[in-house]
């Protein structure tokens, strides 16, 4: 049998991380494929998203792995998407500059 870490995450948390994780997809892809509300696709449009990201943090969902190494990782990601999406709508509002001249 495994031993339990003496320090980071204990199997219990990295487990409930990793079933969170999870759970935000399969809960993305139900509102998505509901046919029901536009609103409830539109929610579920941007938790596919959240969950593309989140799931950065699925290898890191270990027992004794610590959970500042996590909050780290985290942390790049969110700063990565945050740059990124940054660039994309520069890109884009410069382009409607362009076609404007």
């Amino acid at each position: 049998m495994s031993e339990i870490p003496a320090s980071g995450m204990k199997p219990g948390t990295a487990r409930a991380l990793e079933y969170t994780v999870i759970g935000i997809g399969v809960c993305a892809l139900i509102l998505i494929f509901q046919p029901f509300s536009l609103t409830l696709f539109g929610i579920g449009c941007g938790l596919v998203v959240l969950a593309g990201l989140a799931n950065n943090l699925l290898p890191f969902s270990q027992p004794g792995v610590p959970v500042s190494t996590v909050v780290r990782v985290a942390i790049t990601v969110a700063v990565l998407f945050l740059v990124v999406t940054s660039l994309s709508i520069g890109a884009a509002f410069l382009y409607g500059v362009y076609l404007q001249s």
